[in-house]
């Protein structure tokens, strides 16, 4: 695994490996013992030129080598997760501090998504359109756009990268990845190390590694990209956007959440306990559908709530290399502290700690709180970290209502013992995604993934992904001539 800290800590620029030309570096830290990983030099904005021009000048022959050689090349990138699973595991723990759990959750997530891609090579059908006139024929031909920047989270870097630039390329385009800059390796140079491996042709994919400091904009206005793909908050997501729309790029904007976990006066309240631990903690809750909030019926409030707490009190926190632990750190120093401080932020509006989690350097222990106010703006943003809300309700009613009282619609799951209730309950929730009777955590290949409100635009996986990196070409055939007015 070392060797992905060494041979790999570069730029891929046009099928090369080489070093930016930026006058600083990205150090690479492990977040859980601040070991240093790598140092980057940083891209440059010419350093984003060059891997535009290489990805334009690569996509052309590309798309025209068809679908077949696409997939045999996606085949391959498979089969090599595949084999270099524990290696992955390793830098996932590494370079993330995520737990053993955790990265086994991403691996099987990113070969499911990978396995999508095979599929998708041979999904991208053309048709004939009836005409209202005389012998015209009307061909629709569906194409790749050409090109695609990706800009990649750190919370799942080696999933979230492969589950835009996998089917991009799936369908003919090419695509430059921009990983977060605190996981430049499994958000970044990984994944182009093993479509290398596979035989990808040079250019067709380019990791440049670098920071909005030195680049500003260049990656969004660069004129060679068509689509924009980016997983992050809803703040950079909003820029994202608007820079876009300037430049008449199509954007798929995957963003924050807010999600709830609502437990009805019929739930079994034991799994709804399992549900919501998970669905709140896994990945020390650095996790975009993460059940924020959990609302509970108050006639089995008390209940729920002994046993929540008493779940998550049993929760191990600590070295993430330990495959005991359930919590490892958070990613790096500024988050810790924005974590701590919500916890005393809510504190000091009233809320109760049931349970107060400690901090020592990135390692966020797991709190529960109760009591925050209804008019606290707490409740309606996104926690980034292993912070509970318990929020009792009093009826179906006043459950709707304190779901949908966020800016945000990502996910969201509701507990009852009545599966046409809970659908029900589902249907007026202001989500692009929402479960009955399990966890709010959940992506799967082939359904459309998404949110409404400040939770993005667009959505990935199965069909829509044709719509997301693809356009559609009309071209008509006049058999015989057409008769015109003058």
């Amino acid at each position: 695994m070392s060797s992905y800290f060494t041979d790999l800590a570069q730029q891929y620029i046009d099928g090369e490996w080489r070093p930016g030309t930026g006058s600083w570096d990205i150090i690479d830290f492990n977040p859980y013992d601040g070991e240093k990983l790598a140092a980057i030099t940083i891209a440059t904005v010419d350093e984003i030129d060059q891997a535009y021009r290489a990805a334009a000048r690569a996509q052309k022959e590309w798309a025209a080598a068809g679908p077949f050689a696409r997939r045999a090349v996606l085949e391959k990138v498979l089969r090599l997760v595949e084999e270099r699973e524990q290696e992955l595991t390793e830098l996932i723990i590494a370079e993330l501090g995520g737990t053993h759990l955790k990265a086994a959750f991403e691996l099987h997530l990113a070969k499911e998504f990978l396995r999508e891609a095979v599929a998708l090579t041979l999904r991208a059908e053309d048709r004939i359109l009836a005409s209202p006139i005389p012998g015209k024929e009307n061909r629709v031909y569906r194409v790749p756009v050409g090109v695609v920047g990706v800009i990649s989270p750190f919370n799942f870097p080696f999933l979230l990268s492969l589950k835009s630039a996998a089917p991009a390329l799936a369908l003919g385009n090419a695509v430059v990845l921009k990983p977060h800059q605190d996981t430049p390796v499994a958000g970044g140079s990984a994944i182009a190390k093993l479509f290398e491996d596979a035989g990808l042709p040079a250019g067709v994919l380019n990791v440049v590694i670098t920071d909005i400091a030195e680049i500003g904009d260049a990656f969004l206005e660069h004129p060679v990209p068509k689509v924009i793909s980016f997983t992050g908050s809803d703040k950079i997501g909003r820029h994202v956007a608007t820079i876009c729309a300037q430049q008449f790029k199509r954007t798929v904007l995957e963003l924050g959440g807010n999600s709830a976990l609502v437990v009805l006066d019929d739930a079994d309240i034991d799994y709804a306990v399992d549900a919501a631990v998970f669905s709140r903690y896994v990945h020390q809750g650095q996790v975009c559908m993460a059940a924020n909030r959990v609302l509970v019926d108050r006639s089995v409030a008390d209940e729920f709530t002994e046993k929540f707490v008493a779940k998550v009190r049993s929760l191990k926190a600590g070295d993430p290399r330990d495959p005991r632990t359930l919590i490892g750190p958070v990613i790096n120093s500024s988050q810790a502290e924005a974590i701590s401080g919500t916890v005393d932020q809510a504190l000091a509006q009233g809320a109760t700690a049931l349970l107060r989690g400690r901090t020592t350097g990135n390692l966020v222990e797991p709190s529960v709180l109760t009591g925050v106010p209804a008019d606290s703006d707490l409740l309606r943003q996104e926690v980034f970290g292993p912070v509970a809300f318990l929020i009792p309700f009093d009826g179906e009613e006043e459950a709707v209502r304190l779901v949908n009282d966020t800016p945000y619609g990502l996910s969201g799951a509701v507990h009852t013992g009545d599966v046409g209730r809970g659908v029900r309950f589902a249907q007026r929730v202001d989500t692009g995604m929402f479960h009955v009777n399990d966890g709010t955590v959940h992506d799967e290949p082939v359904v459309p993934f998404g949110g409404e409100k400040n939770s993005g635009v667009g959505r990935l996986n199965g069909e829509t992904t044709l719509d997301a990196f693809t356009t559609l070409k009309w071209i008509s055939v006049q058999h015989g001539r057409s008769e015109f007015p003058f």
